[in-house]
């Protein structure tokens, strides 16, 4: 019996052995594989458990206009969030929180009541708003420091400056959108290694690569003249009770926008209770039939091609018919009229007869070298084209002379603005712009070089400007005369057609 018994334990004893030394082998050569072989791959998985990477926002840059008053600039606001895991009692706290931030208290309960370890209660308060609820000490409840953007004009550049999203300062309309790239820097990094506390390790790695600054922008806005140009404008809303208007005023030598203003406009510092329709820069985005304002580009035509001079007489009938269309003056005037008097007197049918004297290719031509039809090229989104159809696309009945006194075309305020100061710029055409210069983190400014090109010679300019000079001293447009001044303008009305809603 002794001796199976002695064999059977052996070959356990055995067994054991060399499983033994089969573990211990294996643990060795895994030793060797982590210490030696592979002893690098594991050194720097430990290490990036232990760093930490964290984005470095860069600073928007500030805009300013071209005096350098500030009209958007970044500051720091205060975050209020709480840790919903925490707050034993919600109720409690949202009762006590809600009159601090002038909240309802059942919107603050709902965000307290959430899942999770994070919720935003409220967003880029002023210091003293977040002392309050500082002070409270209620219990969950945290603070952060963010980013702001503030516009302290208010309204009155809204259109042109435009806003940011909240949340990441991201560029959402206007300027702010145009050169969100420019604004918004290049964010840095910090790289720092933790212990599993989220401690910092003294002799740790810690590196920062700096965040790069916005670049500033100076726009070509004046200030001064922005109010007085809005201020015009609500005037000239309220008195003609007119749903919204716009203005533009440029320099003709440089194409530098000087204001521009719209009505109704936003406060972009608050847009809670703002209609989105008012967000629009409609003197960009916004095409309309110009009227008689266009018959300052058939009477500069007819000039330039040499058909007829300033002294030129035509006899003016009673009306014109063209296809089934009539044609007819709505101001009193003698039968006989100089080109001047067919400008100051708004004749529609003296300016129908000059450009049925161009033809649709040549009237056209002129069209499309004022820049209907086409983009300006202004540094700002959402520009429209309007609308200027091909030569070959236009009626032969009656399009010629609806053309010539501004109908069946559409244009913007902006537009039209760069017609006149092309003839106030001695014929020459400079592109319109919002940003005079760009100015980088180093410095560094870079100006903006506008387009230019002729029109019309600069004879013919000087006479167009007599012509808009009798407007304003004799004929329609009157009331933009000043005392002490020479002031050229044109009047215009035109026709809108409404298509009531049809219910059923």
């Amino acid at each position: 019996m002794g001796g199976p018994t002695l064999r059977r334990l052996n070959a356990r004893l055995i067994t054991v052995g060399v499983l033994l030394i089969l573990a211990w082998v294996g643990i060795g050569y895994r030793l060797v594989v982590v210490q030696a072989l592979e002893a690098d791959v594991y050194a720097d998985h430990g290490r990036d458990q232990r760093l930490q990477r964290e984005v470095l926002a860069a600073d928007r840059g500030t805009i300013f206009d071209r005096d350098g008053r500030e009209l958007a600039v970044t500051i720091d606001s205060v975050t209020v969030y709480a840790n919903p895991r925490e707050i034993e009692d919600p109720v409690t706290v949202a009762r006590l929180l809600a009159p601090l931030l002038r909240m309802n208290m059942l919107d603050v309960l709902d965000i307290l009541s959430t899942d999770g370890t994070f919720a935003y209660v409220a967003r880029q308060l002023e210091a003293a708003e977040a002392e309050r609820v500082r002070t409270a000490r209620l219990p969950g409840i945290y603070f952060l420091q963010e980013p702001k953007r503030v516009y302290p004009m208010g309204n009155l550049t809204a259109h042109v400056l435009g806003f940011v999203r909240a949340d990441d300062n991201e560029g959402l309309e206007g300027l702010e959108y145009q050169y969100d790239a420019a604004l918004s820097g290049v964010p840095g990094e910090l790289l720092v290694e933790r212990d599993p506390h989220g401690r910092t390790i003294p002799q740790g790695e810690y590196q920062v690569v700096p965040a790069e600054p916005g670049s500033d922008l100076v726009l070509t806005i004046k200030t001064e003249i922005q109010f007085a140009a809005q201020q015009a404008l609500e005037q000239a809303i309220a008195r003609t009770g007119a749903a919204g208007g716009s203005i533009v005023v440029v320099d003709p030598a440089t194409g530098e926008i000087l204001a521009m203003a719209n009505l109704p406009t936003f406060d972009p510092n608050d847009r809670s209770g703002a209609d989105p329709g008012a967000f629009r820069n409609r003197a960009v985005t916004d095409a309309f039939e110009p009227g008689s304002t266009q018959k300052a580009i058939t009477i500069s035509a007819s000039l330039e091609d040499g058909l007829v001079t300033p002294e030129s007489i035509f006899e003016i009938p009673d009306s014109l018919q063209r296809g089934e269309t009539v044609f007819k003056d709505f101001t009193s005037h003698p039968r006989e009229l100089t080109v001047t008097g067919i400008v100051a007197h708004s004749s529609n049918l003296g300016t129908i007869t000059l450009g049925e004297m161009l033809g649709a290719r040549e009237l056209h031509r002129y069209l499309h070298a004022f820049g209907l039809g086409q983009a300006t090229g202004i540094d700002f989104p959402g520009e429209t084209a309007g609308l200027l159809r091909a030569p070959e696309d236009w009626c032969e009945a009656n399009c010629v002379a609806s053309t010539s006194i501004g109908y069946g075309v559409s244009v913007t305020t902006l537009q039209m603005a760069m017609v006149y100061a092309a003839v106030a710029n001695d014929g020459v055409w400079v592109q319109p712009h919002l940003v005079r210069e760009v100015v980088d983190g180093r410095g560094a400014r870079v100006p903006n070089e506008p387009l230019q090109r002729r029109v019309i010679d600069a004879d013919t300019a000087r006479s167009m400007r007599m012509l808009l000079e009798e407007v304003v001293s004799g004929g329609t447009g009157g009331y933009a005369a000043i005392e002490g001044y020479r002031v050229g303008g044109k009047t215009g009305t035109t026709e809108k057609y409404l298509i009531e809603e049809q219910r059923y």
